[in-house]
């Protein structure tokens, strides 16, 4: 997930003044919670907003989405709020494992891991009243591997059997017959039976991940290459509806009376104002106009020791990528190499983002999981350069050397909020400061940011990643040659040999072997440069009870979100 999107055993799991709650189905109690978060101190309380309102909520939000489409979603604005207005099979509960949500009950998962039989819940429905069955899930499944629909994650949902087969048809008829041999078919309304290329022991799990979202497909058909593009144009079956969006000011959400668990979601209306500057989001937050805002640094000190400061660590990764046919030598490793030791990776964390966020070590953040029971940072250690202005201009001299290139006049992206400048500003004053080398600030709305770098128009990328699910092939799968997401261009057989083989194999301790070799290499090649592993700091009105602030996934899951007092 950018992170995109972008995000199970976390190392450090600081949920948001918050316990989530499972999901359940409709003979249970879905919709209870205990009490999370502790009240407003009185000397707290002069700060916090006022919750007179105790069905509206109102957030700041650091970025608009892009487009709201199941199939092409990918980032984790986009993921947060189709996480509000739609739903998958099952949603997480607190200890993020998965829980029935349109579905009835757990998967029947046979022997060999690859055929799973989905029963969904009866009577479902759209937020506009349109029948949900077992076809809308089949049909979205098919969307988004179909090479039409240029979906970044479709690699994802090709891990059913024949998805590969869909998304390496050449026109029209062989995408249809592909797609007719897709396994993944409607056995009747309430049946879905989902068939596997290859066992995917995490895969229950992802199907609470947006890609595998049900569509409707006579909505989605009307809105053409506009759907997801406004509020009269996104469709969801979830706890909320969008009902506005002034694209870079607001979006509103409200309550989808239709919901199956309506009885148990509390907030009557949501509205999520983009703030890009702390600054001013603390204002609004210290004058009642919001009850959830970013801080950061100096900021942060105010609040030290009451409850409105909440810390969010997360499975997100802060990071560069160099485009390599752009600028032919960024193909030179030295070069790469020169570029990544030139940065001051503690001055990324303690001079420019003062949240709580710690320099990187690797491009796996910290707390992900290895798929054998370990912290893959905590077995595979620091495999990323350290600083090291003078062998950074040695190599970029070198590199350029055995290149035979020169560098252009070069340019940095990145987002447009006051975080993202700042960072932008820092990095290429250490290029001019370390390497002797100009490089120009482009900051971006997000949105045309992430299309940049999608459709790889950059030279250098200021990113973020964060995880789709706790495992670190949500991290190293980005790299494979002529993956979505390798805008730079980067290329390695043996890397590629090595998570092919992790994709398949069944023997966890090798797996994650085959992993920790495959980002060492990566890392050693500087294909990717991390900055650091991000935390998130915040401060919310302590009235505001059960908002969940997950680790990875989307930003924020509003469902269980509620004022008391």
């Amino acid at each position: 997930m950018k992170t995109r999107k972008i995000v199970s055993g976390i190392l450090t799991l600081t949920l948001l003044g918050a316990s989530l709650v499972a999901c359940g189905n409709n003979n249970n109690n879905a919709g209870s919670s205990p009490s999370a978060s502790s009240g407003a101190s009185s000397s707290a309380s002069a700060s916090a907003p006022s919750s007179s309102s105790k069905t509206e909520l109102v957030m700041n939000y650091r970025a608009d989405p892009p487009a709201l489409d199941v199939s092409i979603a990918e980032s984790a604005a986009s993921f947060t709020i189709l996480g509000a207005v739609s739903e998958g099979l099952y949603r997480l509960d607190k200890d993020l494992q998965p829980q029935p949500a349109l579905a009835d009950g757990m998967p029947t998962i046979s022997e060999d891991g690859l055929v799973y039989t989905i029963k969904l819940k009866s009577g479902l429905t759209w937020a506009n009243g349109d029948p949900l069955t077992a076809k809308d899930f089949a049909y979205s499944y098919k969307r988004t591997v179909d090479p039409r629909t240029k979906a970044t994650y479709a690699f994802m949902v090709a891990w059913i059997k024949g998805g590969n087969d869909v998304l390496a048809a050449k026109d029209d008829a062989a995408i249809k017959a592909a797609q007719d041999k897709m396994g993944v078919v409607a056995k009747d309304d309430t049946t879905l039976e989902i068939t596997l290329d290859h066992p995917v022991p995490f895969f229950t799990s992802q199907l609470a991940f947006l890609n595998f979202y049900p569509q409707n497909e006579k909505f989605v058909s009307a809105q053409g290459d506009k759907s997801g593009a406004d509020a009269d144009k996104v469709l969801g079956a979830g706890p909320f509806k969008l009902t506005k969006w002034d694209h870079e000011q607001q979006l509103v959400l409200e309550k989808n009376d239709k919901y199956w668990d309506a009885a148990n979601v509390k907030l009557t209306k949501v509205t999520l104002n983009i703030v890009k500057d702390t600054a001013t989001g603390l204002n609004l937050y210290e004058t009642g106009a919001t009850d959830y805002a970013d801080v950061k640094g100096d900021q942060m000190l105010a609040y030290d020791g009451k409850p409105d400061l909440q810390m969010k660590k997360e499975l997100v990764t802060g990071y560069l990528n160099f485009q390599a046919t752009k600028v032919p030598a960024f193909a030179n490793v030295k070069v790469r190499q020169a570029f990544t030791m030139a940065i001051d990776r503690a001055g990324v964390a303690n001079l420019v983002l003062k949240n709580g966020s710690v320099p990187s070590t690797g491009f796996v953040p910290a707390g992900n999981q290895d798929g054998n029971g370990k912290d893959f940072r905590t077995v595979v250690g620091d495999t990323e350069a350290a600083f090291d202005a003078a062998k950074a201009k040695e190599l970029l001299a070198e590199g350029l050397a055995e290149s035979g290139q020169k560098l252009p006049k070069l340019s940095i992206i990145g987002d447009d909020t006051e975080t993202g400048k700042k960072m932008l500003e820092y990095l290429v004053s250490q290029w001019k400061t370390n390497l002797g080398v100009d490089v120009t600030t482009e900051p971006l709305p997000h949105a045309n940011r992430l299309d940049r770098e999608l459709s790889k128009n950059y030279q250098i990328v200021s990113s973020l990643w964060g995880a789709d699910y706790n495992d670190p092939m949500t991290w190293l799968d980005m790299f494979l040659t002529g993956g979505s997401f390798n805008t730079q261009d980067w290329s390695n057989a043996e890397y590629d040999k090595l998570i092919k083989a992790a994709q398949l194999e069944t023997d966890n301790a090798k797996r994650a072997d085959e992993m920790a070799q495959a980002e060492k290499i990566l890392l050693s090649e500087a294909a990717v440069t991390p900055l650091y592993f991000r935390s998130s700091p915040f401060v919310i009105n302590p009235k505001l009870k059960d908002l969940i602030l997950p680790p990875y996934g989307p930003d924020f899951e509003l469902k269980w979100a509620h004022f008391e007092g």
